[in-house]
C-alpha cells in the first residue's frame, strides 16, 4: 500500500507540472505499465482529482474541479507561496488579509522542519518598510479583471485627481500594477480614446455592459502605454531630453514610470518625461548618470543651472575636503 500511495503522489506531481501527458510518458516516468497508470488515474479521480482523458491521444491532464483538492509543492514552490501570502497580508489589496494569514497558517503547519526553518530565517531577516499607498478592495479588482477577460463594457463612478466625479463607460483591456498603484487601461467610449484610470478612485457599477471586440493597444501593449502616460502626458511639466548614450544601455538605469526612451542611433536617444516641477525634472535627468542636452522649457534650463551652482558651491566651499 505504501508503494501505491507513493506512486500516486508521484503521478499527481507529474500531472500538476505538465499541461498534458500521454499514457506512455507517464508509464515511463513511473516505471510501471500503461495498465497500472490507468488504475492509478481512476484512484486519483476517486479522491476528487479531476483528471481528464484527452481525446484521440491516449493522454491525461489535470483539469479544474468543483472544489480544490490538495496541491503538491516542491521546496522552492512552498517557500515562494509562503512569502507571497505573508506579503499579501499587508499589501495594497484589501479584503484578503485574513484569508492570506489563514492560508499561511495551514501551509506552515504541514511544512517539513527544514522548510519551516528556512522560512523562519527568511521572515526574521525581512524588513518591511511601510509606504503610503491607496488600498483597493479585492472585489473591485476581481470585477475589473472579469470584465477584461469577458470583453464586457464596464461602467464605473470615477474621481479624478482634482476631486471631480463622473460616470465613465469604458471597454476594459488590462489591469497594471505600478509602484504600489493599480491602474485600469481601457478605451473610453464617450471620449473615443484610450485612457488610464486609478483603480482606487473608481467604483464599478454591476452588472457589466454588452460584449465588445478588443481594439489594438497603443504602443503595442498596456505597460508601454501606461509608462508613457505616467512619465509625460499626465504631468504639468514635460520635456524631451537628448541623452548621449545608447537606449539599450540607459534603459537598464531607468526606473519604471520615469520616462519613455526613444532610440535615435547607436550613441544617442531621446527621453520623454514629465514631473510636477522643473526641479523634479532636473533631478530625474541628472540621476541617470549620463551626458545630455536640454533645449527647454526655459524653467528646466533655469532649474539645471541652479542645481549646477548648488553642487559647485558644495565642493568649492572653504571647509570642503
Amino acid at each position: 500500500m505504501s508503494e501505491t500511495s507513493a506512486r500516486l503522489l508521484r503521478l499527481l506531481s507529474l500531472l500538476q507540472t505538465h499541461r498534458a501527458w500521454s499514457g506512455a510518458e507517464l508509464a515511463s516516468k513511473l516505471e510501471v505499465t500503461a495498465r497500472t497508470v490507468r488504475r492509478d488515474i481512476e484512484r486519483l479521480r476517486g479522491l476528487g482529482y479531476p483528471v481528464q482523458a484527452l481525446q484521440g491521444t491516449a493522454g491525461y491532464r489535470l483539469g479544474a474541479g468543483a472544489s480544490m483538492p490538495p496541491l503538491l509543492l516542491d521546496d522552492e514552490e512552498a517557500v515562494a507561496v509562503a512569502v507571497g501570502l505573508r506579503t499579501s497580508s499587508g499589501g495594497t489589496v484589501t479584503g484578503i488579509e485574513d484569508a492570506s494569514l489563514r492560508a499561511l497558517a495551514k501551509l506552515e503547519q504541514v511544512l517539513p522542519s527544514r522548510l519551516r526553518h528556512r522560512l523562519s530565517t527568511l521572515q526574521q531577516s525581512m524588513v518591511r518598510v511601510a509606504a503610503e499607498a491607496p488600498r483597493v478592495p479585492s472585489e473591485t479588482l476581481l470585477a475589473i479583471a472579469e470584465a477584461c477577460r469577458r470583453h464586457e463594457r464596464l461602467r464605473f463612478d470615477y474621481t479624478d485627481h482634482t476631486g471631480r466625479t463622473s460616470v465613465r463607460d469604458a471597454e476594459p483591456d488590462s489591469l497594471v500594477n505600478v509602484s504600489r498603484h493599480w491602474y485600469l487601461v481601457a478605451w473610453d467610449v464617450d471620449r473615443a480614446d484610450w485612457r488610464s484610470f486609478r483603480v482606487d478612485r473608481l467604483r464599478p457599477r454591476i452588472p457589466t455592459g454588452p460584449r465588445f471586440t478588443p481594439r489594438p493597444l497603443p504602443d503595442g501593449d498596456a505597460v508601454a502605454y501606461l509608462s508613457r502616460r505616467l512619465s509625460s502626458e499626465s504631468w504639468l511639466w514635460r520635456t524631451v531630453v537628448t541623452l548621449h548614450g545608447p537606449a539599450t544601455e540607459i534603459a537598464e538605469r531607468l526606473w519604471p514610470g520615469t520616462g519613455v526612451l526613444e532610440p535615435v542611433d547607436d550613441v544617442t536617444c531621446l527621453l520623454h518625461l514629465g514631473a510636477d516641477s522643473p526641479a523634479s525634472l532636473a533631478w530625474m535627468i541628472t540621476a541617470l548618470d549620463t551626458d545630455f542636452t536640454v533645449t527647454g522649457p526655459p524653467e528646466l534650463v533655469t532649474a539645471l543651472r541652479r542645481l549646477s551652482d548648488r553642487c559647485r558651491n558644495a565642493v568649492d566651499a572653504p571647509d570642503a575636503d
